[in-house]
């Protein structure tokens, strides 16, 4: 099939339950920069950003599901129009195989409204389940083609959860026009566990704003003066590794007495973790910060010594791309999304899934080579200027939908 444009302005019906509202401000934020820099290159958007629907007495029963009930229907972030329609949504994921039919039918009214005045000439679902489900009902009601962005919860858990969840996010890839995803490693996932060829795949990776890099004077970095920072910024889950930067420190304290390592975020794994430290005798080494707002985390990395995060399931990682935007070598492991943009010892640490002997080499070695560090965190700094932000990004992506439409 061929799509037909009588204009040059390339119009996109986005579809994205990711993204910041009044209930989250910084969800989905990386899909709310890679839009705003595509407007910025001419790209004219709409974004429906489906909410759970909150029918009584759900709401009242417990505060997430009475913020999402507050959130309005329609919003505008920095010139772009966002709706929020309500849809079927089951605690827990529950019937998550069916989620994208409920998204459809509870959506389908306010893109009818949306396309009699903005006739949108295509549609982008972010994440597979259910938003690229949903997307290609769309895409067969209106005839228009559909891509969907593959960021890691689909390939990387989703498609593990049941046979149903599998199959169903086959058919949404293989009914795509493009598949995009943000990093290598998911484009060998999608080709070898749904038995996919990769020519279906486009890898556009996220990005950074270098405006978010910290250059002012930091009083945070007086606090740590003198003393050797570790840094981690995540989710507070297993798969993350913070459990083996703690003994990491454990093992390297004796030869470097000052270090310390600062953990930043909140999650389920937090109690386990300061019993960890307790247990280790290093309350002097490592401190758990918690939530912070984001520019402050950005002042964090301007001065730390290594950002450190061993995680083992990571689609891409932007924090990687933060990090490295602030000149701080960056640790991560091997076979991850980040792999090829962090090259051992050139633009980065990369280190052994789940092995605190890898991890604790990686770290002393950047502790003890501060001339090596600093040349790693030099060029990983350059690379993520020149190839990550989110205007190269939104020019691949504007580049793609170009390509589709001459198809």
């Amino acid at each position: 099939m061929t799509y037909n444009r009588k204009d040059e302005t390339i119009k996109v019906l986005v579809v994205s339950h990711m993204y910041p509202s009044t209930f989250d401000g910084n969800y989905g934020l990386f899909v709310h920069q890679q839009l705003k820099a595509l407007t910025e290159q001419g790209v004219n958007v709409r974004v429906v950003s489906p909410i759970p629907r909150t029918p009584f007495p759900l709401k009242w029963l417990k505060s997430k599901w009475k913020r999402y009930s507050r959130v309005p229907g329609r919003t505008e972030r920095e010139g772009i129009e966002v709706f929020h329609p309500r849809y079927l949504e089951f605690p827990k994921n529950v019937l998550l195989n069916s989620s994208g039919r409920r998204m459809f039918e509870g959506i389908r009214d306010t893109v009818e409204r949306i396309h009699d005045g903005f006739i949108f000439d295509i549609i982008h679902s972010h994440v597979a389940l259910p938003d690229g489900y949903c997307g290609m009902k769309l895409a067969l009601r209106y005839e228009k083609p559909l891509i969907v962005t593959v960021h890691g919860q689909d390939f990387q858990h989703t498609i593990f959860r049941d046979n149903k969840c599998r199959e169903t996010i086959k058919k949404v890839v293989q009914s795509s026009v493009k598949t995009i995803v943000v990093s290598r490693k998911l484009r060998d996932i999608g080709e070898t566990e749904l038995n996919i060829n990769s020519d279906k795949f486009s890898i556009i990776s996220n990005g950074i704003d270098p405006e978010i890099i910290f250059t002012g004077k930091s009083e945070t970095a007086r606090k740590f003066s003198g003393r050797k920072v570790l840094l981690s910024v995540s989710h507070l889950i297993e798969t993350k590794g913070i459990d083996l930067n703690i003994n990491a420190v454990a093992r390297l304290r004796k030869k470097f007495p000052d270090i310390i390592y600062l953990i930043i975020g909140e999650g389920q794994e937090r109690d386990r973790l300061k019993k960890q430290v307790r247990d280790l005798h290093l309350r002097k080494y490592v401190e758990f910060l918690g939530a912070i707002p984001h520019r402050k985390v950005m002042e964090y990395m301007s001065f730390c010594n290594v950002f450190t995060l061993p995680s083992w399931k990571e689609g891409l990682g932007v924090v990687y791309l933060e990090a490295m935007a602030h000149g701080i070598p960056a640790i991560a492991c091997r076979g991850e999304g980040i792999d090829g943009i962090i090259k051992d010892r050139k633009t980065g640490m990369l280190v052994e899934p789940r092995n605190v002997d890898s991890l604790t080499d990686a770290v002393d070695f950047v502790l003890s080579n501060p001339e090596n560090a600093g040349e790693i965190g030099k060029k990983a700094k350059q690379m993520v200027i020149d190839d990550y932000t989110w205007a190269v990004s939104a020019q691949r992506l504007k580049k793609a939908y170009t390509e589709v439409l001459k198809t």
